[in-house]
């Protein structure tokens, strides 16, 4: 078990770490221990003026080591979270600070590294009743070997307020479309032999550095390939293959699509496209 400062009655328990990703890990019982890899606690922030809890999850990783973002790439895993066995809490919405962007043996990855707080909103059943926050976030760190691991989550809120590193990490998040000054976007999707090839164009001055964009769809079942990124003049063009379950062409909602343009210390998020 983990235990963390209890000024907050906070427990953070039962790190487990599982087996490896792939094949090419160390077998299980060769595994460093969980907790020398990754430690994780709840900070207590404030109530908004909605009436809604702010806090934060902070993960602190061992050197070296990475845990992936909301969209991991194809080499990570997505974290998850269960939130069903808490007390008096109605909805959690989760924000993202800006990850970085890594490549290793040719794939991908788009993670955290050392350090992150990822604020938490909180909306309470009932107004004005503390929320006793119980959950379990699943999730992958990866260094020379990678794994899946389990954290579960307990604390009770308000509590005493530690508000600086989650407005720190709400600071952090990418700008959006209008405050980067994104022109209008358009997307054209072209069916192939297992689903679509979409191809969107991004109206955007150069960012500085290398440009990636990750592209994100609600259904979390459809596979996307990591987009093709060129750019002509001040327009970023990227093209990525979506393919279903089903693995066929199918509708797509372009309202739904979300880029997230990473460059540097720069990030942007973009939400829908229109027609080409």
């Amino acid at each position: 078990m983990l235990m963390f400062p209890c000024m907050i009655r906070q427990v953070v328990s039962s790190l487990i770490a599982a087996v490896g990703l792939f094949a090419g890990t160390l077998p299980a019982s060769a595994q460093p221990p969980a907790e020398t890899i990754i430690q994780a606690e709840i900070l207590p922030g404030w109530e908004t003026e909605q009436g809604t809890q702010m806090a934060g999850l902070r993960l602190t990783l061992a050197p070296g080591w990475k845990t992936y973002w909301r969209a991991p790439g194809d080499a990570g895993i997505p974290p998850l979270f269960d939130w069903s066995a808490s007390r008096n809490l109605k909805a959690v919405a989760t924000y993202w600070p800006r990850p970085k962007v890594f490549k290793q043996n040719g794939m991908r990855t788009i993670a955290y590294q050392d350090e992150v707080v990822l604020p938490l909103e909180l909306t309470p059943g009932t107004p004005g009743t503390p929320i006793m926050l119980q959950g379990r976030m699943e999730l992958g760190v990866c260094h020379e070997i990678c794994m899946p691991m389990s954290l579960e989550l307990h604390a009770e809120l308000p509590a005493l307020p530690n508000p600086e590193p989650i407005r720190a990490a709400l600071a952090a998040r990418p700008t959006s479309a209008a405050q980067a000054g994104v022109g209008r976007v358009t997307c054209t999707a072209e069916p192939i032999s297992d689903g679509l090839r979409l191809t969107a164009e991004i109206p955007l001055p150069p960012m500085g550095g290398e440009e990636v964009v990750v592209v994100e769809l609600r259904d979390p079942a459809i596979w996307i390939s990591e987009p093709e990124v060129t750019r002509q003049g001040n327009s970023l063009f990227a093209v990525a293959d979506l393919v279903p379950e089903a693995a066929a062409p199918f509708a797509l909602d372009r309202s739904s699509v979300r880029f997230t343009l990473l460059a540097g210390q720069k990030a942007v998020d973009i939400r829908g496209c229109e027609g080409g």
